[in-house]
Protein backbone atom coordinates (compact mmCIF):
# COMPACT_ATOMS: atom_id res chain seq x y z
CA UNK A 1 0.00 0.00 0.00
CA UNK A 2 1.72 2.70 -1.49
CA UNK A 3 -0.44 5.98 0.18
CA UNK A 4 0.19 6.61 4.48
CA UNK A 5 -3.64 8.35 4.65
CA UNK A 6 -5.21 4.88 5.49
CA UNK A 7 -2.62 3.85 8.28
CA UNK A 8 -3.01 7.53 9.48
CA UNK A 9 -6.69 7.05 9.88
CA UNK A 10 -6.59 3.55 11.32
CA UNK A 11 -4.31 4.98 14.20
CA UNK A 12 -6.69 8.01 15.06
CA UNK A 13 -9.58 5.34 14.74
CA UNK A 14 -7.90 3.30 17.68
CA UNK A 15 -6.58 6.58 19.45
CA UNK A 16 -10.00 7.64 19.42
CA UNK A 17 -11.40 4.29 21.00
CA UNK A 18 -8.92 4.28 23.53
CA UNK A 19 -8.83 7.70 24.62
CA UNK A 20 -13.10 6.93 25.78
CA UNK A 21 -12.21 3.79 27.47
CA UNK A 22 -9.07 5.30 29.12
CA UNK A 23 -12.18 8.12 30.52
CA UNK A 24 -13.74 4.98 31.70
CA UNK A 25 -10.49 3.25 32.93
CA UNK A 26 -9.59 5.59 35.11
CA UNK A 27 -12.86 5.47 37.47
CA UNK A 28 -11.31 1.81 38.82
CA UNK A 29 -7.29 2.66 38.04
CA UNK A 30 -5.43 5.46 39.29
CA UNK A 31 -3.60 7.26 36.62
CA UNK A 32 -0.09 5.50 36.71
CA UNK A 33 -1.08 1.86 37.35
CA UNK A 34 -3.21 2.32 34.19
CA UNK A 35 -0.49 3.26 31.89
CA UNK A 36 1.79 0.64 33.36
CA UNK A 37 -0.67 -2.01 32.65
CA UNK A 38 -1.38 -0.89 29.05
CA UNK A 39 2.04 -1.01 28.15
CA UNK A 40 2.98 -4.46 29.50
CA UNK A 41 -0.16 -5.82 27.05
CA UNK A 42 1.52 -3.98 24.22
CA UNK A 43 4.99 -5.20 25.16
CA UNK A 44 3.71 -8.73 25.74
CA UNK A 45 2.12 -8.24 21.67
CA UNK A 46 4.75 -6.87 20.13
CA UNK A 47 7.42 -9.48 22.27
CA UNK A 48 5.59 -12.28 20.37
CA UNK A 49 5.24 -10.29 16.88
CA UNK A 50 9.19 -9.31 17.45
CA UNK A 51 9.85 -13.33 17.73
CA UNK A 52 7.20 -13.96 14.91
CA UNK A 53 9.15 -12.34 12.69
CA UNK A 54 12.84 -12.75 14.03
CA UNK A 55 13.26 -8.49 14.67
CA UNK A 56 16.47 -7.29 14.10
CA UNK A 57 18.03 -5.15 17.16
CA UNK A 58 18.83 -1.43 16.51
CA UNK A 59 22.14 -0.24 16.54
CA UNK A 60 23.94 0.96 19.84
CA UNK A 61 24.05 4.82 18.26
CA UNK A 62 20.15 4.51 18.06
CA UNK A 63 19.25 3.31 21.56
CA UNK A 64 19.25 6.70 23.01
CA UNK A 65 16.68 7.74 20.38
CA UNK A 66 14.55 4.85 21.11
CA UNK A 67 14.70 5.73 25.06
CA UNK A 68 13.37 9.18 24.09
CA UNK A 69 10.94 7.89 21.89
CA UNK A 70 9.46 5.74 24.76
CA UNK A 71 9.87 8.94 27.43
CA UNK A 72 7.93 11.05 25.40
CA UNK A 73 5.54 8.91 23.05
CA UNK A 74 4.14 6.63 26.13
CA UNK A 75 5.81 7.35 29.38
CA UNK A 76 5.09 10.93 29.44
CA UNK A 77 2.25 11.14 27.23
CA UNK A 78 0.18 8.15 28.49
CA UNK A 79 0.72 9.31 32.57
CA UNK A 80 -0.15 12.86 31.62
CA UNK A 81 -3.09 12.10 29.52
CA UNK A 82 -4.35 9.43 31.74
CA UNK A 83 -4.51 12.11 34.76
CA UNK A 84 -5.89 14.76 32.80
CA UNK A 85 -8.84 12.16 31.91
CA UNK A 86 -9.24 12.07 35.57
CA UNK A 87 -11.14 15.94 35.41
CA UNK A 88 -11.89 16.37 31.95
CA UNK A 89 -14.04 14.42 29.61
CA UNK A 90 -12.72 12.25 26.75
CA UNK A 91 -13.87 14.68 24.00
CA UNK A 92 -12.45 17.19 25.93
CA UNK A 93 -8.89 15.77 26.43
CA UNK A 94 -9.01 15.23 22.66
CA UNK A 95 -10.01 19.09 21.57
CA UNK A 96 -6.62 19.72 23.73
CA UNK A 97 -4.70 17.08 22.05
CA UNK A 98 -5.65 18.80 18.31
CA UNK A 99 -2.44 20.98 19.40
CA UNK A 100 -0.29 18.32 18.39
CA UNK A 101 -0.52 18.47 14.89
CA UNK A 102 -0.02 22.26 14.93
CA UNK A 103 3.04 21.88 17.47
CA UNK A 104 4.51 19.23 15.28
CA UNK A 105 4.23 21.26 12.07
CA UNK A 106 6.07 24.25 13.45
CA UNK A 107 8.49 22.06 15.34
CA UNK A 108 9.22 20.16 11.73
CA UNK A 109 9.17 23.33 9.97
CA UNK A 110 11.92 24.60 12.39
CA UNK A 111 13.84 21.60 12.88
CA UNK A 112 13.24 19.32 9.59
CA UNK A 113 12.48 22.27 7.53
CA UNK A 114 9.75 20.77 5.77
CA UNK A 115 7.97 23.79 4.43
CA UNK A 116 4.01 24.22 3.89
CA UNK A 117 2.38 26.03 1.17
CA UNK A 118 -0.79 28.65 2.31
CA UNK A 119 -3.27 26.29 1.27
CA UNK A 120 -1.72 23.86 4.10
CA UNK A 121 -1.24 26.79 6.70
CA UNK A 122 -5.06 27.91 5.87
CA UNK A 123 -6.22 24.23 6.35
CA UNK A 124 -4.58 23.95 9.54
CA UNK A 125 -5.85 27.23 10.79
CA UNK A 126 -9.58 26.00 9.53
CA UNK A 127 -9.23 22.46 11.77
CA UNK A 128 -8.35 24.77 14.62
CA UNK A 129 -11.30 26.59 14.48
CA UNK A 130 -13.00 23.56 13.91
CA UNK A 131 -12.00 22.09 17.19
CA UNK A 132 -12.95 25.77 18.30
CA UNK A 133 -16.35 25.14 17.30
CA UNK A 134 -16.59 21.98 19.46
CA UNK A 135 -15.04 23.72 22.37
CA UNK A 136 -16.31 27.38 22.74
CA UNK A 137 -19.90 27.25 20.84
CA UNK A 138 -21.53 25.29 24.23
CA UNK A 139 -19.80 27.92 26.27
CA UNK A 140 -16.26 27.58 28.24
CA UNK A 141 -15.30 25.27 30.61
CA UNK A 142 -14.09 25.76 34.10
CA UNK A 143 -10.25 25.79 33.72
CA UNK A 144 -9.60 22.49 35.19
CA UNK A 145 -6.34 20.93 36.03
CA UNK A 146 -6.57 18.14 33.72
CA UNK A 147 -6.46 20.54 30.83
CA UNK A 148 -2.88 21.04 32.10
CA UNK A 149 -1.99 17.66 32.28
CA UNK A 150 -3.61 16.84 28.34
CA UNK A 151 -1.33 20.18 27.50
CA UNK A 152 1.51 18.09 28.58
CA UNK A 153 0.57 15.10 26.60
CA UNK A 154 0.23 17.30 23.61
CA UNK A 155 3.69 18.39 23.58
CA UNK A 156 4.91 14.60 24.46
CA UNK A 157 2.96 13.64 21.87
CA UNK A 158 4.72 16.47 18.87
CA UNK A 159 8.50 15.80 20.59
CA UNK A 160 7.42 11.90 20.09
CA UNK A 161 6.37 12.23 16.24
CA UNK A 162 9.51 14.42 15.46
CA UNK A 163 11.54 11.50 16.57
CA UNK A 164 9.70 8.79 15.12
CA UNK A 165 9.69 10.50 11.75
CA UNK A 166 14.10 10.35 12.31
CA UNK A 167 13.97 6.86 13.30
CA UNK A 168 11.50 5.54 10.67
CA UNK A 169 14.34 6.54 7.97
CA UNK A 170 16.54 3.64 9.03
CA UNK A 171 14.29 1.28 10.94
CA UNK A 172 10.75 0.09 9.39
CA UNK A 173 7.64 0.99 11.18
CA UNK A 174 7.24 -1.94 12.75
CA UNK A 175 11.06 -1.72 15.11
CA UNK A 176 10.61 1.75 15.35
CA UNK A 177 7.11 1.42 17.15
CA UNK A 178 8.28 -2.03 18.75
CA UNK A 179 11.59 -0.78 20.72
CA UNK A 180 10.04 2.72 21.25
CA UNK A 181 6.95 0.70 23.10
CA UNK A 182 9.66 -1.10 24.75
CA UNK A 183 11.65 1.85 26.03
CA UNK A 184 8.15 3.48 27.18
CA UNK A 185 6.80 -0.45 28.50
CA UNK A 186 10.18 -0.70 31.08
CA UNK A 187 10.04 2.87 32.32
CA UNK A 188 6.65 2.37 33.47
CA UNK A 189 7.16 -1.00 34.97
CA UNK A 190 7.51 0.94 38.05
CA UNK A 191 4.01 1.33 38.99
CA UNK A 192 3.46 -2.05 37.98
CA UNK A 193 3.28 -3.55 41.37
CA UNK A 194 0.64 -1.05 42.72
CA UNK A 195 -1.57 -1.49 39.07
CA UNK A 196 -1.39 -5.44 40.59
CA UNK A 197 -2.89 -4.71 43.51
CA UNK A 198 -5.80 -2.18 41.96
CA UNK A 199 -6.52 -5.47 39.68
CA UNK A 200 -7.62 -7.29 41.67
CA UNK A 201 -10.66 -4.89 42.89
CA UNK A 202 -11.21 -4.59 38.95
CA UNK A 203 -14.54 -5.29 37.29
CA UNK A 204 -13.86 -7.65 34.21
CA UNK A 205 -15.76 -4.30 31.62
CA UNK A 206 -11.97 -2.12 32.45
CA UNK A 207 -10.03 -4.85 32.22
CA UNK A 208 -11.27 -5.80 28.39
CA UNK A 209 -10.98 -1.99 27.63
CA UNK A 210 -7.21 -1.89 28.87
CA UNK A 211 -6.69 -5.09 26.55
CA UNK A 212 -8.28 -3.29 23.95
CA UNK A 213 -5.88 0.23 24.60
CA UNK A 214 -2.34 -2.22 24.84
CA UNK A 215 -3.48 -4.47 22.25
CA UNK A 216 -5.34 -1.87 19.42
CA UNK A 217 -4.80 1.94 20.72
CA UNK A 218 -0.92 1.22 21.19
CA UNK A 219 0.93 -1.69 19.35
CA UNK A 220 -1.41 -1.96 16.41
CA UNK A 221 -1.86 2.28 15.97
CA UNK A 222 2.07 3.25 16.80
CA UNK A 223 2.80 0.79 14.05
CA UNK A 224 0.54 2.16 12.01
CA UNK A 225 1.30 5.55 13.10
CA UNK A 226 5.01 5.00 12.57
CA UNK A 227 4.00 3.22 9.08
CA UNK A 228 2.42 6.58 7.77
CA UNK A 229 5.16 8.57 8.87
CA UNK A 230 7.45 6.65 6.76
CA UNK A 231 5.76 6.62 3.91
CA UNK A 232 4.67 10.48 3.74
CA UNK A 233 6.48 13.24 2.22
CA UNK A 234 6.21 15.68 5.05
CA UNK A 235 5.80 14.72 8.97
CA UNK A 236 2.66 17.51 9.34
CA UNK A 237 0.87 15.17 6.58
CA UNK A 238 0.21 12.30 8.90
CA UNK A 239 0.12 14.29 12.51
CA UNK A 240 -2.23 16.62 10.60
CA UNK A 241 -5.05 13.85 10.66
CA UNK A 242 -5.16 14.05 14.47
CA UNK A 243 -7.72 17.01 13.94
CA UNK A 244 -9.95 14.34 13.66
CA UNK A 245 -9.92 12.41 17.24
CA UNK A 246 -12.05 15.10 18.86
CA UNK A 247 -14.77 14.71 16.60
CA UNK A 248 -14.08 10.56 15.97
CA UNK A 249 -13.98 10.77 19.93
CA UNK A 250 -17.53 12.40 20.48
CA UNK A 251 -19.68 9.94 17.73
CA UNK A 252 -17.76 7.15 20.05
CA UNK A 253 -18.76 8.23 22.91
CA UNK A 254 -22.57 8.31 21.84
CA UNK A 255 -22.53 4.67 21.16
CA UNK A 256 -20.49 3.61 23.76
CA UNK A 257 -22.45 5.76 26.68
CA UNK A 258 -25.28 7.01 24.59
CA UNK A 259 -24.01 10.60 25.16
CA UNK A 260 -26.23 12.57 22.08
CA UNK A 261 -23.03 14.70 19.91
CA UNK A 262 -24.21 18.11 19.91
CA UNK A 263 -24.96 20.98 17.31
CA UNK A 264 -21.57 22.16 18.53
CA UNK A 265 -19.74 18.49 17.55
CA UNK A 266 -21.43 17.99 13.74
CA UNK A 267 -20.42 21.65 12.85
CA UNK A 268 -16.75 21.57 14.18
CA UNK A 269 -16.52 18.36 12.36
CA UNK A 270 -17.74 19.39 8.81
CA UNK A 271 -15.14 21.90 9.14
CA UNK A 272 -12.34 19.52 10.75
CA UNK A 273 -13.14 17.38 7.49
CA UNK A 274 -12.95 20.49 5.02
CA UNK A 275 -9.59 21.54 6.48
CA UNK A 276 -8.56 17.92 5.97
CA UNK A 277 -9.63 17.81 2.61
CA UNK A 278 -7.84 21.19 2.33
CA UNK A 279 -4.60 20.03 3.39
CA UNK A 280 -4.57 17.12 1.48
CA UNK A 281 -5.48 17.94 -1.93
CA UNK A 282 -4.72 21.74 -1.65
CA UNK A 283 -2.08 22.90 -4.11
CA UNK A 284 -1.31 19.38 -5.96
CA UNK A 285 -2.05 20.85 -8.61
CA UNK A 286 0.54 23.80 -8.22
CA UNK A 287 3.00 20.43 -7.05
CA UNK A 288 2.58 18.43 -10.02
CA UNK A 289 3.41 21.63 -12.24
CA UNK A 290 6.42 21.82 -10.15
CA UNK A 291 7.71 17.93 -10.86
CA UNK A 292 6.84 19.11 -14.60
CA UNK A 293 9.20 21.67 -14.43
CA UNK A 294 11.89 19.83 -12.81
CA UNK A 295 11.42 17.02 -14.93
CA UNK A 296 11.85 19.42 -18.37
CA UNK A 297 14.78 21.48 -16.68
CA UNK A 298 16.77 18.33 -15.84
Amino acid sequence: MKSFHLYALITILCWSVGNTFTKIAVAYFSPCPLAALRYAVAFAAFIVIAFSVKMKLPQKRDIPWFIIAGATGFFGFTLAFNKGCETVTASTASVILAAVPVMTALLANYIYTEKLKPAQWAAIAAEFCGVAIMTLMNGLEAVKPGMLWVLIAAISLSTYNLIVRHLTKRYTSLQTSAFSIFAGAILLMVFLPQAIGELSNAPLRPLLYIAFMGIFASALAYATWAKAFSKAPKTSQVSNYMFLTPFITGILEFFLTGAVPDLATIIGGIVIFAGLFLFTFGGREREQEDEISNSASE
